[in-house]
């Protein structure tokens, strides 16, 4: 019986100095590793490129001037910079996709159904439904823009 008692009193032992417990500290713990920002490449990780695609609305088959128009451009700058900045940057991934390069993704025509028909597209368009499945789903509201400032966005967007 002795014999008994004592390996159960080492067994104690063993087993209660095998055991760590950890120390609750008050506050917060920082992590200070070091974190690589997202590039424009890698902003629409699950989205394919798709540049025969046209999307869903009134372009169809849009092709641009070699030279940019500096006029339209200046003023899709403006209507960029009043509506669309809560949301894009050129270069950063915020709520919505970066812009810069866009036309290097997405044809021209699928840009400006975007910017003029986000509604439908986003119902009907498979590579507005996967932005928006990569975007958290994060509607793109629709600002009720006109063809004419329509065109001037998109003619803007080419100067990022």
């Amino acid at each position: 019986m002795k014999k008994v008692l004592t390996l159960l009193a080492i067994g104690g032992l063993i087993a209660s100095c095998g055991d760590k417990k950890e120390e609750k500290k008050e506050g917060f713990e920082m992590n200070r590793t070091k974190t690589e920002a997202k590039t424009t490449e890698a902003v629409e990780e699950g989205v394919p490129v798709d540049l025969d695609n046209d999307g869903v609305g009134p372009y169809k088959d849009v092709s641009f001037d070699d030279a940019v128009d500096a006029d339209m451009a200046a003023a899709g700058e403006a209507k960029y910079s009043a509506i669309c900045v809560a949301c894009h940057a050129a270069e950063k991934r915020l709520i919505g996709p970066a812009l810069k390069g866009v036309y290097e993704r997405r044809s021209p025509a699928w840009v400006m159904n975007m910017i003029i028909n986000p509604d439908e597209m986003l119902k009907k368009d498979p590579i507005a439904k996967a932005l928006l499945k990569e975007y958290n789903n994060a509607i793109m509201l629709n600002q009720n823009l006109t063809e004419d400032e329509t065109r001037a966005v998109a003619e803007y967007l080419r100067t990022l």
